[in-house]
């Protein structure tokens, strides 16, 4: 489940996960999303720059080998059934590729720290993406994303018809807006930072477990680090217990004994000290 609140001028989501943790999501505006579409498209007019240059190239050399009175050859037919396909993914697939292989983000996404998630805050699949991504079209009428800016304006999740037709939404994830877990914000000066950051991790799940957990869970983990320090002795151990039997759960494993906070450690560790991959 998800609610909307605005929180100091910004439009902020807030998403309660099966582990029972708020997460807020500063939602994009208009302007961030122009420039990343900006950018992409940029970056597609490039490509496509690039392509003209070589067509041109190709055609200098061949010219000569028609002007001694061959006509074309089935390569060159090849050629020209090639390039229209590729033309054609760039255009329908960049958006959709890119999304799906990189977790909700394109090129330029990536640059303006904004990524396209679900509405209940897991990650797109490569069709979510597809579907998105194919009513670009109708975002685009009759010109220059018009009815898109519309739809944007007409919601306060400033969604446009693709996200209205498959449920997602672009957040912003810079460092000062990563999804936070909404607490009491107490002082804890005697918490340290989590161990593995800066030293060897022993292990307490086995590396097979650790495989079924998704990048929903790695982010859930990390915004408990990230506000550890802020929160009280008993909600910060509250917290770490109840989201350690969450991933044990998940990952079909008995319950680790001593201090939760240290299996999240080791979680964190066996993903990224060991170089993990999840799904």
């Amino acid at each position: 489940m998800g609610s909307f609140e605005r929180h100091h001028f910004s439009d902020q989501l807030s998403i309660d996960t099966p582990e029972r943790v708020d997460l807020r999501f500063n939602i994009a505006g208009i302007g961030s999303r122009f420039v990343a579409a900006l950018l992409d498209g940029l970056l597609i007019l490039a490509f496509f720059f690039a392509e003209m240059l070589i067509i041109f190239g190709v055609a200098a050399a061949t010219a000569v080998t028609r002007a001694g009175g061959r006509g074309e050859t089935w390569v060159e037919h090849w050629a020209t059934a090639i390039l229209i396909f590729i033309n054609f993914v760039i255009v329908w697939g960049y958006f959709a590729i890119f999304e799906a292989v990189w977790h909700g983000q394109t090129p330029g996404k990536r640059v303006m720290k904004l990524r396209v998630l679900k509405d209940s805050g897991r990650q797109i699949t490569f069709f979510e993406a597809l579907a998105r991504n194919l009513m670009r079209f109708v975002d685009y009428l009759p010109s220059a994303y018009v009815a898109g800016v519309i739809a944007m304006l007409c919601n306060k999740q400033n969604k446009r018809l693709g996200d209205l037709v498959v449920g997602t939404i672009v957040v912003h994830e810079s460092l000062a807006e990563q999804p936070l877990m909404v607490q009491p914000t107490l002082p804890l000066a005697a918490a340290e930072a989590p161990a593995w950051q800066s030293q060897p991790v022993p292990a307490v799940f086995p590396a097979d477990a650790i495989a079924k957990l998704s990048q929903q869970d790695l982010i859930v983990i990390d915004a408990f680090f990230a506000r550890a320090l802020d929160l009280s002795l008993e909600t910060r151990a509250t917290m770490a217990q109840r989201i350690v039997q969450q991933m044990a759960a998940r990952m079909n494993v008995p319950l680790p004994e001593g201090n939760p906070e240290r299996a999240l450690e080791s979680i964190l560790y066996g993903i990224r000290g060991g170089a993990h991959t999840l799904r």
